[in-house]
């Protein structure tokens, strides 16, 4: 008798939850977007006007707004001339769509000037996210802005009024082309170039209109290129209920920091009346900059509760106080993943020889000659040998639903946002600045949280580890890298190819769309097979005979070429010297912007 009373709220709740996913469903549309990517003359803080990459001649760029199970549609017109460019949507899983993520030489050729692309997709998940493009350095040009999938069951839908956008984002005078070069040529002595200024909705002096006693859902990305950013309106609290697009249970601070490519929605209840308006205030994380010159690092925006009313100058705050992040639990409540399957480990350093290069294990990424997706698609059971992708890629192989760890440890003295492709991770351990690398000798299960919070960047403070873990439920090339755009463009990038067998199972007999291939055909870039298994066993006989040479040698040879090696070593850094000391002399150094042909971009 008792069993069938219980059965029958958990048949009508089942029955009420199906029925709300079929409409759902039932009510999704298409949401469709044409951009046309120009060159657009914008001044966003007033003093310097430049050249920025905007859509439909206007900057900035538009907001992407859709409704969960709604397929949105992109249709890209590259009208920029003398620049290739391409899209990736900033935290979305792409689940089915992995040629849809947009990273060039990753998941498709970049779409070159006077060319058409579309995106496709599904709206699978809630909440905020952003799209900029990602083919070298651009977006920090300007082609980015927020992407907004409204939930129809968010958990806090009852209990907030509005929304508002709000974005913050470092900005520069100069463009990337020319920033870019020097950087990687070490004309910077590789200090990353500081930002001229901070915007606040890619702007100074922004308004925001707010109502007195009404609780605001606000939605704030961060889309800079390299600074983090310490956020604070004054006189208000701000409760956390969403991070990177998870939901979370409500958590008040007075302060944020957001690291690039980070976002964060928190609820803002105005006050009861509107005697008095408040500052909105960003301050650049200036501990990134090695030279920060005379940088204005703060941009101030207002809560403007009365328009005849100052706005008021904030007060200087001399100390940041966040809130961390990692104490933040996820609404649902979801358990540490078991214990992984496959570990991976990255250890961040920098390397000198030649151009200056970011690492992972000592390998600065570089592009594959063949995006990794189609070498994944069209390599067979070959696909499963990281290999094949290039050693230059920094390629994991995953398998089928593993669950997977990721320890990473930053070397450098400044902190790391690291971004996941296709998947939000758990974060489940991160040491404090300069703790030191994970130890799993030292550390177990037990000193892991049990209920993280999951994200899809995570900031890695200097000198510090972090243990992350997800599950390789879905198929595909995801990129893992670090969301500073320097670091980035010289190497700190890894690829993850998620369950390559699976995927090719799932897109047999499907192709993919003609304008891939078009892509492709107008850089020149072959679609197949980046390496083969002739020239994989050819790699593996020269390791072998080079190892068998190296076996070979007598002790007295040994003795013989280090006693060489040791004297032109010698020669070497004499020579370095003079040429230091004869450069220091030098007065009047110019850098020679790099002029790339389409055939490059």
């Amino acid at each position: 008798m008792s069993t069938s009373i219980m059965r029958v709220p958990l048949l009508w709740s089942f029955f009420t939850i199906s029925l709300f996913n079929i409409l759902q469903w039932t009510n999704a549309k298409t949401v469709t977007y044409d951009f046309n990517i120009t060159w657009v003359p914008s001044n966003p803080d007033g003093l310097f006007t430049r050249p920025t990459i905007g859509i439909n001649g206007q900057w900035p760029p538009p907001t992407i707004n859709a409704d969960l199970g709604d397929t949105i549609v992109v249709n890209v017109l590259n009208s920029l001339g003398n620049q290739s460019t391409s899209l990736h949507f900033h935290g979305l899983y792409m689940n089915g769509t992995t040629h849809m993520d947009g990273p060039a030489q990753v998941s498709q050729c970049s779409v070159s000037p006077g060319a058409s692309f579309t995106y496709t997709f599904k709206a699978e998940q809630v909440g905020t996210y952003w799209y900029h493009s990602h083919t070298k350095a651009q977006y920090p040009d300007g082609l980015r802005g927020p992407l907004i999938i409204h939930d129809p069951s968010n958990p806090y839908k009852g209990q907030f009024d509005e929304e508002l956008v709000l974005t913050v984002s470092d900005w520069y005078h100069q463009q990337m082309t020319e920033l870019i070069p020097k950087y990687v040529g070490g004309g910077m002595m590789t200090m990353e170039p500081v930002p001229d200024a901070n915007l606040l909705n890619d702007t100074h002096n922004t308004e925001v209109s707010v109502q007195p006693a009404k609780t605001y859902l606000v939605r704030m990305i961060n889309m800079g290129a390299f600074a983090g950013q310490h956020v604070w309106i004054e006189g208000h609290t701000m409760t956390i209920v969403e991070i990177d697009g998870i939901y979370t249970k409500p958590t008040e601070t007075e302060m944020i920091y957001l690291a690039s490519a980070q976002r964060c929605s928190f609820l803002l209840k105005t006050k009861a009346d509107s005697t008095k308006n408040y500052p909105i205030v960003a301050s650049l994380d200036r501990s990134l900059f090695m030279m920060a010159g005379a940088v204005n690092s703060e941009v101030t925006g207002w809560l403007v509760y009365d328009h005849s009313l100052p706005l008021p100058t904030p007060a200087s705050v001399s100390t940041y106080h966040p809130i961390d992040d990692m104490t933040i639990k996820p609404y649902d409540e979801m358990s540490l993943l078991p214990k992984p399957d496959k570990v991976i480990s990255l250890s961040l350093s920098m390397s000198h020889s030649g151009d200056f290069r970011y690492t992972f294990n000592g390998n600065g990424y570089r592009h594959p000659e063949v995006p990794s997706l189609y070498t994944a698609l069209t390599s067979g059971d070959l696909a499963t040998n990281p290999d094949v992708y290039g050693k230059s890629t920094n390629a994991f192989v995953l398998k089928h639903n593993q669950v997977v760890e990721i320890e990473i440890y930053n070397r450098h003295m400044t902190n790391h946002p690291f971004h996941l492709h296709g998947h939000h991770f758990q974060a489940v351990w991160r040491s404090p600045p300069g703790g030191g690398a994970y130890d799993a000798s030292r550390l177990s299960e037990a000193d892991f949280h049990q209920t993280p919070i999951r994200r899809d960047t995570i900031v890695l403070p200097a000198g510090s580890g972090a243990v992350l873990r997800f599950r390789a439920d879905n198929p595909g090339v995801w990129l893992f890298h670090c969301h500073m755009e320097w670091h980035a463009e010289t190497g700190l990038v890894a690829t993850m190819v998620e369950a390559p067998l699976e995927l090719q199972r799932q897109r047999q007999g499907q192709h993919l769309p003609a304008d891939h291939m078009q892509a492709c055909a107008a850089a020149g870039t072959p679609v197949s097979m980046n390496v083969t298994a002739e020239s994989l066993d050819a790699q593996a006989e020269e390791e072998k005979t080079i190892q068998g040479q190296l076996v070979g040698l007598t002790s007295s040879t040994i003795v013989s070429l280090a006693a060489g090696f040791v004297f032109v070593m010698t020669g070497v850094v004499g020579l370095l010297l003079w040429l230091r000391r004869r450069a220091w002399k030098l007065q009047d150094v110019r850098y020679t912007p790099v002029q790339t042909s389409l055939e490059d971009l």
